[in-house]
């Protein structure tokens, strides 16, 4: 499986979330490069978090999604019980990259929902590909996992490529009255576990607007 990937180099950072090794990977199907972000001693059940790169949530603050609020959440639950965060880049738009992200978000604004826009553009509704992730689980030596999603197709997907995935862990977060559609959506259309009523409209209180 590790001719998919070339690990790079490692590295340990300070972060706001606490001290984290980071270890860099080049895909060497898509020339990607993915990070292994990992707190204590990797091994057989660990948590782990594949996380798709977001550069719109994570960046800039997007509330189009909960992109940003989940890798939070997910770096202080793995300094506070161990795991890896997978950090997937070439992942933007379930796979369709930024700059047919942002064709999507326009057509969203004529009323089409997440899944319908992607489909309007002739695009899958999610083109991500999770062989580079397991592969980094292989090479770190983890076959079995607590998986961190919402997501059953990750379970599935790392499954299929040989990864016992023995628990499935919630992670909701960043709910909004913004992105409230967009999540009733991906659990309505796209099969992911969401159980958190989506707040009314006026409950957005001041917040700004959505730029996206």
């Amino acid at each position: 499986m590790n001719d998919r990937i070339r690990f790079e180099v490692e590295t340990t950072i300070p972060t706001v979330h606490g001290s984290l090794r980071f270890r860099a990977y080049t895909d060497l199907v898509t020339g990607d490069l993915h990070l292994a972000i990992i707190s204590g001693k990797p091994a057989d059940g660990t948590l782990v978090r594949v996380h798709s790169e977001c550069l719109t949530g994570e960046t800039f603050g997007s509330l189009k999604c909960e992109c940003g609020p989940q890798l939070d959440a997910a770096l202080d639950t793995i300094v506070r019980e161990n795991g890896i965060v997978l950090y997937l880049r070439g992942h933007e738009g379930r796979g369709i990259g930024l700059l047919n992200k942002l064709r999507a978000y326009a057509l969203q604004e004529e009323g089409l929902d997440t899944v319908d826009a992607n489909t309007a553009l002739g695009l899958p509704a999610d083109a991500r590909d999770y062989t580079a992730a397991a592969a980094m689980l292989d090479e770190l030596g983890v076959h079995s996992v607590r998986l961190l999603t919402n997501n059953p197709a990750k379970q599935q997907a790392l499954i299929a490529h040989g990864i016992d995935v023995t628990e499935r862990v919630p992670l909701e977060v960043g709910r909004t009255a913004e992105n409230a559609a967009y999540l009733d959506t991906k659990a309505a259309r796209m099969g992911h576990l969401l159980h958190v009523p989506s707040p009314r409209a006026d409950d957005a209180g001041d917040r700004a607007p959505s730029s996206d």
